[in-house]
């Protein structure tokens, strides 16, 4: 924990171009991590950052859960990934509501829509940008339709939830252009939620305005701004790390050619690809908490009210789990990943998630079987806290 030599810094891009060898040490050298610097801890070996996953009591979300964001000041937080139970378990109940197996089945045939006619104006053009043409619409689009945006109104949301994880040096997302962005979206929802107030449609925002919880033997509806913050969840949520999935898809089965061919030759692969992907290159590879008591682990003391940074990203590859981690093998046998969270902040749009990656595959080798990237021209968005790419040129 001592060593200078060993830093991990999430703010760094040159280390967060190819973090693996740091997370590797940390895991080696320095399984609890503390960086002075920005005033956290790291944990990074899977056994540990499971553990924390599993123990929401010790390591609290009600302080953020972005390194930039967290605060002391519970008052700083109020959306359901910020909070804890009991109330992060009764609103997750009705979340989860919205999410219904029916609501899911009838998608399918939607997203493959959404994918066709994305992907078939690209044929014969020889090139396109996978993420800016397509990894980042599809799933923007599909939660779009899930939560009753309409169309005309789509494309700039979808732009505001990019500019929400614009990063500037220093202060990482805490700066104007994202803050601006939010509230630019929450207006936005908000005015959708009023409008659906009074005509509600079959979508998830009528839904969450028809909820009910129960608080304290009595039974009320959300709030307009629960129901605004429900939706900017899962607007943001459901839009960012799978986008930020398929566009990992894209580079890593470029540089795989004969893991690519595996799928496109028995395509029944693809959801276990799928789960390759995430383990291999987490789209969110760090999670914030906050320490509610003072602990030990593995030897070292962390205080009470402590940034704790559960490195999700470097758990997918301890080889103390995954044999030969660094090895990307679309027919890996593996054990549960934790590129979705686990316990109570489980991914709940994972399903909706494995959906979009699954048909978007699908759909992309149906017509472009093999692509080559554009190198020059691939660039990655950097955060302290979603890792992917901003654009991912092929050529076809």
């Amino acid at each position: 924990m001592t060593d200078t030599s060993l830093c991990w810094d999430p703010f760094d891009k040159r280390i967060d171009d190819d973090p693996y060898e740091v997370w590797r040490r940390l895991r080696d050298e320095a399984p609890v991590y503390r960086n002075e610097r920005h005033d956290f801890w790291a944990l990074s070996r899977f056994e540990d950052v499971e553990a924390a996953h599993r123990d929401p009591v010790t390591f609290s979300s009600a302080h953020g859960t972005v390194l930039e964001r967290m605060s002391a000041d519970v008052a700083l937080t109020g959306m359901m990934i910020n909070l804890d139970p009991p109330a992060h378990t009764q609103l997750r109940s009705v979340v989860s509501r919205a999410l219904t197996p029916r609501r899911m089945a009838e998608l399918e045939g939607q997203v493959r829509e959404v994918c066709a006619s994305l992907l078939d104006p690209q044929v014969g053009r020889g090139g396109f940008d996978f993420v800016e043409d397509f990894a980042a619409i599809v799933p923007s689009r599909v939660i779009s339709m899930l939560l009753g945006v309409p169309k005309e109104d789509q494309e700039r949301q979808r732009r505001l939830v990019d500019a929400m994880f614009h990063v500037e040096p220093g202060v990482g997302m805490a700066n104007d252009t994202s803050m601006t962005a939010a509230l630019a979206l929450v207006g936005y929802l908000a005015e959708l939620i009023q409008e659906r107030t009074g005509k509600p449609q079959d979508d998830m925002v009528s839904d969450l305005i028809r909820a009910e919880i129960v608080e304290d033997g009595d039974t009320r509806r959300l709030t307009l701004e629960e129901c605004t913050r429900f939706a900017l969840l899962l607007y943001t949520a459901g839009t960012e790390t799978t986008g930020k999935l398929l566009g990992n898809a894209a580079v890593l089965l470029a540089d795989h050619p004969d893991q690519r061919a595996v799928l496109v030759n028995d395509p029944s692969w693809i959801p276990n690809a799928i789960e390759e992907l995430l383990r291999y290159e987490a789209p969110s590879p760090v999670q914030g908490r906050w320490t509610t008591t003072a602990i030990i682990r593995h030897d070292i003391p962390i205080p009470s009210g402590s940034k704790v940074l559960l490195l999700t990203g470097s758990a997918g590859r301890d080889e103390r789990v995954f044999p030969n981690p660094d090895r990307f093998d679309v027919r890996r046998s593996t054990r549960q990943h934790l590129s979705f969270g686990y316990g109570i902040h489980f991914c709940l749009g994972a399903a909706l998630a494995r959906l979009e990656a699954r048909v978007a595959l699908e759909e992309m080798f149906k017509r472009f079987p093999a692509w080559q990237l554009d190198r020059a021209g691939v660039e990655r968005v950097h955060t302290s806290t979603v890792r992917g790419y901003g654009h991912v040129p092929v050529v076809v």
